[in-house]
């Protein structure tokens, strides 16, 4: 009975190894609350139901969407129509890649931090539109815009407590929106044709 108990014992303890892979980061928790973060590697923590581990992919880019799905032409509309400083409306997609700086943030800090980059990407865009001119967003801003995206869309992530760091944020297409795309075009190609007249 004494052989058993022991062997039933050290099957229970063996339990707990686990290796973290490169690129990963392992989350223990001790009856529910964070313990530690481990590094890649053979590692053990108490066994079940004492402590628990959570793999998380900690050093894979992510991507995250807005205003398209897989290719500019699947469009969301009503996530790319945007309002500008002057009162017209644009088309925006664009394409966020990021990644994690804490494990434990991202497991314990929010329900959904993917669902919540996406949420965070569209509200930082809307804020700097909204503070842009339309010709401003279409022709020459667009990195500056980008960028503006990116530092505030880091401080909002920063402030929920996401664990998640932004590393780019990519416009993948700007212009008018497609019901006004035609009179846009005459509207510049007017403009053209009175510069050349003039010259």
């Amino acid at each position: 009975a004494g052989l058993l108990v022991l062997l039933v014992l050290a099957v229970w303890l063996a339990s707990g190894f686990y290796i973290v892979d490169e690129g990963r980061r392992g989350v223990v928790t001790r009856f529910g609350a964070y313990t530690e973060t481990t590094l890649p590697g053979p590692r053990w923590h108490l066994p079940f139901p004492i402590e628990e581990k959570e793999l998380v992919e900690f050093s894979q880019v992510r991507t995250v969407e807005v205003g398209y799905r897989n290719t500019p032409k699947n469009k969301k509309e009503n996530e790319a129509l945007m309002l500008t400083d002057d009162e017209n409306i644009i088309d925006i997609q664009f394409a966020v890649q990021y990644n994690l700086k804490s494990a434990e943030d991202y497991v314990f800090n929010n329900r959904r931090p993917d669902q919540i980059v996406a949420y965070v990407a569209e509200s930082a865009i809307r804020e700097v539109v909204g503070k842009s001119k339309m010709d401003f967003a279409l022709y020459e801003g667009r990195e500056q815009i980008a960028k503006q995206t990116e530092q505030l869309m880091q401080q909002m992530l920063d402030r929920y407590g996401t664990g998640v760091f932004v590393q780019k944020v990519t416009l993948q297409n700007v212009q008018p929106p497609d019901k006004v795309q035609a009179a846009f075009d005459d509207a510049v190609k007017a403009g053209q044709d009175r510069e050349r007249l003039k010259n």
